[in-house]
């Protein structure tokens, strides 16, 4: 299972670059600021916290910041779960469906 450990970060060194560090922080932190703002009018954008959208945005939210510092985690399980590709797709689509509504 170590082996896992390191083929991961392989995958993430396409993306391990100091723009997406900073997108990804600017997603989090802009998606924390609408909810923290008024969360019923950011519901109303996003289409109702539910069962599902609630629990993504909050762990995206948390995977962004992760990423965005510069934190890598060592095991292979947490690298996936806290994945900038997952994380940053949820916020992409969180942001991009308040502005079309």
């Amino acid at each position: 299972m170590s082996n896992w450990s390191e083929k991961i970060p392989l995958y993430h060194q396409i993306i391990d670059k100091a723009l997406f560090k900073a997108l990804s922080l600017l997603l989090g932190f802009y998606n924390t600021a609408m909810v923290m703002w008024d969360p019923n009018s950011y519901a109303d954008r996003v289409g109702g916290f539910n069962a599902v959208i609630a629990p993504l945005m909050i762990w995206a939210i948390c995977a962004s910041m992760i990423f965005g510092i510069g934190f890598k985690p060592r095991y292979w399980l947490w690298q996936i779960i806290f994945s900038p590709y997952i994380s940053m797709t949820i916020l992409g689509y969180l942001t991009v469906i308040q502005f079309i509504n």
